[in-house]
């Protein structure tokens, strides 16, 4: 699957996207409820509260109760969207979303904001980097990281069609839209190819997709000819595009705002290590946690910039070579 990315410099948050597109969605949908834990500024769900104030649950600061009666909701044919910090909406209410949703199957959308270090000044406390990895441990649970402000609102649509579990990962500082809502299509568990290259495959997700494709404009001043894929789902991963891409290249480098162990990464090495060994240099937070800064400067500090990902894939392309 290819994709082009558009030459623009607006700046859009991931989460004000989903809430946008929960209120259009409200309109054409009327099992469609929304769910939150005291926070609907902050995950931008108040803009369903204010066009749906009946279809709207303001369930407190509790968490676990919120995806549990999101559970309930969907036995009574709603499709219940349920939002908080990615902390508290993977984290706190970690096994109710097993057992009260996807133990059972139940139809429930759960859509967390605030993920990563991009987080910024919250620290370490509300840096969760760990929730895809428990997230995508789940049977049954689908995992998605939008790019940007378009594949936000288009996601939020189609997992609205989707039937079963979903987790999907939002952000709270604004990131460039890179896509163009009137050509690009969004399809759960497909990759995007959205820089095509020959020399290195860069896998990203979420706000390192941007990354990822600067460092593509760095290597391509080297003679380097970078492929860039947009991995939006990492549950279940678009193996076809994987391999596709890792065939032609020979190395592999994987981007992602959340611990390299069990995430977008390690996804990605386990089909690798079994269908297509091949070089590969993740780049993520090196199993520490975050601290309070500005968002852009901890992806910096942490090494989660363009430089780093151009650095690794001089270094997997140099392994390739022998």
């Amino acid at each position: 699957m290819g994709a082009t990315v558009v030459e623009s410099k607006e700046m859009i948050a991931t989460r004000v996207a989903y809430g946008k597109a929960l209120a259009e969605l409200g309109k054409e949908n009327p099992n469609v409820v929304v769910l939150d834990a005291d926070l609907c500024g902050s995950t931008q769900t108040k803009f369903f509260a204010k066009e749906f104030p009946d279809r709207f649950f303001n369930m407190g600061i509790a968490e676990q109760n919120m995806i549990g009666v999101a559970a309930g909701l969907s036995t009574c044919g709603k499709i219940p969207f349920a939002s908080s910090f990615a902390m508290f909406a993977a984290g706190r209410a970690w096994e109710f979303v097993r057992n009260a949703v996807c133990h059972n199957k139940f139809n429930v959308k759960i859509c967390a904001t605030h993920a990563g270090l991009t987080v910024g000044e919250d620290g370490a406390s509300h840096q969760i980097i760990e929730d895809l990895a428990i997230m995508r441990v789940i049977p049954g649970m689908t995992v998605i990281v939008p790019a940007d402000a378009t594949e936000a609102k288009l996601a939020t649509f189609e997992i609205a069609k989707f039937v079963g579990p979903v987790y999907m990962r939002l952000g709270r500082s604004n990131v460039p839209v890179l896509f163009d809502e009137k050509d690009y299509k969004f399809e759960i568990g497909k990759a995007q190819v959205i820089k095509p290259g020959i020399d290195v495959s860069i896998f990203a997700c979420g706000v390192m997709v941007s990354r990822a494709l600067w460092a593509q404009e760095l290597l391509q001043k080297e003679g380097i000819s970078a492929e860039i894929i947009n991995v939006s789902t990492i549950k279940p991963l678009d193996k076809e595009t994987i391999l596709a891409s890792v065939r032609k290249t020979g190395c592999a480098v994987t981007c992602e705002e959340h611990n390299v162990i069990a995430g977008l990464g390690d996804a990605i090495a386990g089909i690798l290590s079994e269908e297509l060994p091949s070089p590969l240099k993740k780049i993520g937070v090196m199993d520490t946690f975050g601290q309070s800064g500005k968002g852009d400067e901890l992806l910096i500090h942490y090494g989660l910039s363009k430089e780093k990902i151009a650095e690794a894939a001089k270094e997997v392309i140099k392994k390739t070579k022998g």
